[in-house]
C-alpha cells in the first residue's frame, strides 16, 4: 500500500538585521525575563543548490550540516509572499543521517552546489514562536518564526518594526556577500598611456 504524501508546511517569518553582539545580549535578556526557553545552540554549514532544469528554478533547495557532523536537514522552499512584512513560503523539510551521501545523491540527480555559507544559531522558544539569534559572515540577525498573525506584535514587543523586516533570505544575502568579496579581490588594472604611434592614429 502506497504511503500518503506528507503535506507541505507553511513557514512564516520576520527577519531583522541588528548592529551586533549588544543587540543579541539585549534580546537574550528580554527572552529570559519573559520566560523563554533556549532549545539549542549550534553551528550550521549551509549548502545552496542550483537545480538541473526549469522545474526547480523557483524552488530553494538547501542542505544544512549541523555542528560539522554527519547529521543535517534538507529543505525545499517555494516562492515567498509578503504581508505586512511577514514572509510566507511553502516548505518541506526532512532530517538526514548522512550528509555526505545526501550531497552525492543530489549531485547524481543533477543538482550542483551553487554556494555555501556558515551560520551560528541560538534557538529560543517563546509562546509558540521560534526566536533565533544568528551570526553570519555578513552580520548579526534575529529571526522570528511561527504563526503569521503572532509575529508582528512579538516583533514590536522586542522593539523591532515589521516594516523594516528583511525580504532577502540568508541564502540570497550570502550570495551577494560572496559576490562583493570576489569583486574586491580582483586585481586593479593600471591605466597606461598610449604610445606616440597610438595617439597619432587616433
Amino acid at each position: 500500500m502506497a504511503r500518503p504524501k506528507r503535506d507541505r508546511t507553511i513557514e512564516s517569518e520576520l527577519k531583522f538585521r541588528l548592529t551586533g553582539e549588544k543587540d543579541h545580549a539585549n534580546l537574550r535578556r528580554m527572552l529570559r525575563q519573559r520566560g523563554a526557553h533556549m532549545n539549542g545552540r549550534y553551528r550550521e554549514e549551509n549548502y545552496r543548490f542550483a537545480g538541473p532544469g526549469k522545474s526547480t528554478r523557483n524552488t530553494t533547495l538547501r542542505l544544512r550540516v549541523l555542528n560539522g557532523g554527519p547529521l543535517g536537514v534538507l529543505t525545499a522552499k517555494g516562492p515567498a509572499k509578503f504581508d505586512g512584512g511577514v514572509k510566507t513560503r511553502e516548505e518541506t523539510e526532512i532530517e538526514v543521517k548522512d550528509v555526505h551521501a545526501t550531497l552525492d545523491m543530489l549531485e547524481q540527480l543533477g543538482f550542483s552546489v551553487a554556494w555555501t555559507y556558515p551560520k551560528q544559531r541560538t534557538l529560543w522558544m517563546l509562546d509558540g514562536v521560534a526566536v533565533t539569534l544568528d551570526v553570519l559572515d555578513f552580520g548579526w540577525f534575529v529571526e522570528l518564526e511561527g504563526p503569521a498573525t503572532a509575529l508582528p506584535e512579538m516583533a514590536k514587543s522586542f522593539g523591532l518594526d515589521p516594516v523594516h523586516a528583511l525580504r532577502d533570505s540568508y541564502s540570497v544575502m550570502a550570495r551577494k556577500h560572496l559576490k562583493a568579496k570576489r569583486l574586491t579581490k580582483q586585481r586593479p588594472v593600471p591605466v597606461t598611456h598610449q604610445d606616440q604611434g597610438d595617439r597619432k592614429s587616433s
